[in-house]
């Protein structure tokens, strides 16, 4: 719902358009609120599906509203913004240096310069200018600094298989590393399916149909049903094919009465589906009767 507005610089007022739910759809009504006059209904009608898609990252018990990542590692950022502050202090700090001189009227630290070939009075038996010693650290300032970097592009799945312990990886570690990421983007993942993608697609076929670029068809699930290809729904698809392929094994352990219960053609049509293999590759299952 956009609610009405200021005034623009030639007089115009903006319109006032509201989407309320109505059953399984949505009623929109478009109306002109000029301030003036009572407000004019311009059109109205409903949508199958809602033209705005409100998606979440990830939420905490109780809350509406989501968090994104970026807002998980806020903090962090914060806190590692200001520690580039000091540490560009500290190094300024560390070029120019801080100097000391004793106040013995001789020496006028507002005609000092501090360039090459500079030659500084000072009183006889007076220490004149001597450097004072920089109390920072770089060294531990560098540390913390990694530490907050890390933190931050493991909350921005920056490092997605994580730090390199050796040279080179092997593919069972690239493997469990995958794994890993995956069982850790599940509920992010299927919140994102299920409020983002779905919604999204929905919309469009809602669109395309009525504009008449695709048949009339209804993505119901029954007739036309959404497959999700992304690389964390392959990767659960992959679970489920080696699940499968474990209970095939111990079956076949158990012996020919065991084996019996399997559907071979069945699951050879599964495995396809689940392996992405064209359908005109897998032959379609008889007809009974």
């Amino acid at each position: 719902m956009r609610e009405r507005g200021a005034a623009e610089p030639d007089g115009r007022f903006p319109l006032v358009e509201a989407v309320l739910p109505d059953g399984l759809a949505y009623r929109w009504t478009v109306v002109l609120d000029s301030g003036l006059a009572d407000p004019a209904t311009l059109a109205e009608g409903r949508f199958a599906q809602s033209p705005f898609i409100n998606f979440r990252w990830l939420k905490a018990p109780g809350e509406t509203y989501g968090r994104s990542p970026v807002m998980k590692a806020l903090p962090d950022i914060k806190t590692a913004n200001k520690v580039v502050e000091l540490v560009l202090k500290n190094a300024s700090v560390a070029v120019t240096g801080i100097w000391q001189a004793d106040d013995d009227g001789v020496l006028n630290p507002a005609t000092i310069r501090l360039v090459p070939g500079t030659i500084i009075p000072k009183a006889v038996g007076s220490a004149g200018l001597t450097p004072l010693a920089n109390p920072g650290r770089f060294d531990v300032s560098q540390l913390v600094l990694d530490d907050l970097r890390a933190r931050i592009r493991h909350a921005l799945l920056a490092d997605r298989l994580g730090p390199l312990d050796q040279p080179r990886m092997t593919a069972t570690e690239v493997v469990e590393r995958s794994a890993e990421m995956a069982r850790l983007l599940g509920a992010t993942y299927g919140r994102l399916q299920a409020e983002l993608l779905t919604p999204l697609v929905l919309r469009a076929v809602g669109i395309l149909r009525r504009r008449g670029e695709i048949p009339d068809i209804a993505v119901d699930g029954r007739t036309v049903a959404l497959q999700h290809r992304s690389p964390l729904a392959q990767a659960q698809a992959q679970r489920d094919v080696q699940a499968t392929l474990r209970w095939l094994d111990t079956a076949r352990q158990l012996g020919p009465e065991a084996l019996s219960a399997v559907d071979v053609a069945a699951t050879a049509r599964w495995l396809g589906e689940a392996f992405g293999v064209p359908a005109k590759l897998v032959r379609a299952e008889a007809p009974h009767g």
